[in-house]
C-alpha cells in the first residue's frame, strides 16, 4: 500500500501561495505578504491587530492621553480664536477697532460689534435703548469673552503664549484634561470679572485662561520635580502689566490664575486609585461655585 506524498503548506489567507513559514501566535502558514515582524519570528494579519487591542493606550502622569503630545487641543484653540477674531474684523464694517483702540498707547484695539455681543458684561443699556448683560441673562458671555479679543495685537499677544504654555501643558495631561483646564480657568477669571467690575464695563480675551495655565504648569511642573525658576519670573511680569497697565481687567487675570492653579491642583494630586473620578468631581465642583457667585452677584444687580 503505497503513502501520498506530504502536501505544502498553503497560507490561510492566499491558498495559492505555498508557505513553510507559521504565525508564532496562531501557528498558521504565512506567506511574505501577511508576515509581520514580531519579536520572535513573524505574526499574521490578525494576531497583530488582536495584540494592538489588547494593548492598553499610553497614558500621561495625570491619566491624559498620550495623544496630547501633538498638542491638538492647543493649535484648535488658536484657530479658533483666529477665526473670532476675523469674524470680530468682519463685524465691524469697515472700522479700525481691531487695529486701534485702548491700552498699550492703543495697541490693543477698541470694540466691535461681536466683542459687544459677546464680552463679559453685567449690564448695560445699548446705544439702541436695548438693555442687556449677564444680570439680563446674557450668561454665554462668562464662555464667550474668553476666545474674542480687542485687537489683532491683544490676539497676538494671548495666542503667542497659549502657544507656549499649551504645548507643555497638552503634552503632560493630556488632551481632554488640557482642555477642561482652559476652559474652567478662562470661566473663573470671566466669572472674577463679572463679580469685581463695574456692570457697564466689557471684558474680553484668552488671557484669564492664560493666567490660568500659567499658574498650571508651576502646579504640574512641581509634581513632576522639575525646575520652574523660569516661569516664575515671566508670571511675575506679566502680573505687573495686569497690575499697572491701564485697561486689563485686573479681576479677570487674577481669577484666571487663581480658578487655574486650583484646577491643576486637582488634576495632578487625584489619587491614582479613583483618579478620573476624583478630577471629573474636582472640576464640576469648582464649575459649581463659580456659578453660584455669578448668581450672587446676578441678584445684587437685579435686586
Amino acid at each position: 500500500m503505497s503513502e501520498s506524498p506530504p502536501t505544502t503548506p498553503v497560507c490561510y489567507r492566499h491558498p495559492g501561495r505555498q508557505t513553510y513559514v507559521r504565525c508564532t501566535r496562531c501557528d498558521r502558514p504565512i506567506c511574505p505578504d501577511c508576515m509581520r515582524e514580531a519579536s520572535v519570528g513573524h505574526q499574521c494579519p490578525e494576531c497583530v491587530n488582536e495584540g494592538r487591542r489588547s494593548v492598553r493606550p499610553a497614558r500621561t502622569a495625570f491619566g491624559g492621553g498620550a495623544a496630547g503630545r501633538h498638542g491638538y487641543v492647543t493649535k484648535a484653540l488658536i484657530a479658533l480664536n483666529v477665526l473670532l477674531m476675523l469674524l470680530s474684523i468682519a463685524s465691524d464694517r469697515g472700522g479700525d477697532a481691531a487695529l486701534g483702540g485702548s491700552g498699550f498707547g492703543g495697541l490693543l484695539g477698541g470694540s466691535t460689534p461681536l466683542t459687544d455681543w459677546g464680552s463679559v458684561l453685567g449690564g448695560a443699556i445699548f446705544p439702541d435703548g436695548t438693555v442687556g448683560g449677564i444680570a439680563e441673562g446674557q450668561w454665554y458671555r462668562l464662555l464667550t469673552a474668553m476666545f474674542l479679543h480687542f485687537g489683532v495685537v491683544h490676539l497676538l499677544l494671548n495666542m503667542w503664549a497659549l502657544w507656549v504654555l499649551g504645548r507643555s501643558l497638552e503634552a503632560n495631561l493630556g488632551p481632554l484634561r488640557f482642555l477642561s483646564l482652559y476652559l474652567v480657568a478662562g470661566f473663573g477669571g470671566n466669572v472674577a470679572a463679572y463679580l469685581f467690575s463695574e456692570p457697564n464695563v466689557t471684558t474680553a480675551g484668552a488671557s484669564t485662561a492664560i493666567f490660568g495655565l500659567f499658574a498650571a504648569l508651576i502646579v504640574i511642573e512641581r509634581k513632576m520635580g522639575r525646575d520652574i525658576s523660569q516661569v516664575i519670573p515671566i508670571l511675575v511680569i506679566n502680573l505687573v502689566f495686569t497690575l499697572t497697565v491701564p485697561g486689563i481687567s485686573i479681576p479677570g487675570h487674577l481669577g484666571g490664575l487663581v480658578v487655574g492653579a486650583a484646577m491643576a491642583l486637582v488634576l495632578a494630586y487625584a489619587p491614582r486609585s479613583r483618579r478620573s473620578l476624583v478630577q471629573l468631581a474636582g472640576g464640576a465642583i469648582l464649575v459649581l461655585a463659580l456659578l453660584g457667585l455669578a448668581l450672587v452677584r446676578t441678584a445684587a444687580l437685579v435686586g
